[in-house]
């Protein structure tokens, strides 16, 4: 549900994730978790011209196995799939993943603020994320587009939790 999609093919579906290309811990990690999950390697390639590295792979029926719809993200109305909701472990996961694609942290040190973001115009993920991290013990800010932590505390925590581009 991060940076990425599963789209459909007259005889199977692709699923790819977009990574930067100057991120190689990302595209290892993610690379290999898709090889664990599917059992076979994907194919990681570079977009030409761009500062982008695409992981992909095709197989039947991964919209159905993964519980995730097909398409554009942002003209879905988005549930996680109860295999991450009910396993706090793979919650942590899934957080992680959509963090490490559309989030970001900062922290400015002579003011001591925290900003932990997730980005993304689709309400119904935002409130997942939102959910996830209620679920999780955190007191996210949800705004239009971001849903934040703020306090210190949390803000560490969370990062240290997910392991936040610890690669």
């Amino acid at each position: 549900m991060g940076d990425g999609n599963i789209g459909r093919f007259p005889r199977c579906e692709r699923i790819i994730i977009s990574c930067n290309s100057n991120n190689k811990g990302f595209v290892e990690r993610y690379a290999q978790l898709t090889k664990k999950l599917f059992q076979k390697n994907p194919t990681v390639s570079k977009v030409k011209d761009k500062n982008n590295i695409r992981i992909s792979l095709y197989e039947k029926n991964i919209s159905r196995r993964l519980s995730i719809p097909l398409g554009n993200r942002n003209n879905i109305a988005y549930q996680t799939p109860k295999w991450i909701t009910k396993n706090k472990q793979n919650l942590i996961h899934f957080l992680r993943g959509l963090f490490e694609a559309e989030g970001s942290l900062s922290i400015h040190l002579p003011t001591y603020t925290c900003n932990f973001q997730f980005c993304n115009t689709n309400k119904s993920l935002l409130q997942s994320v939102s959910s996830g991290l209620q679920f999780l013990g955190f007191h996210p800010e949800v705004r239009k587009y971001h849903v934040r932590l703020r306090k210190k505390v949390e803000v560490e925590k969370f990062r240290k939790m997910i392991k936040f581009r610890m690669y």
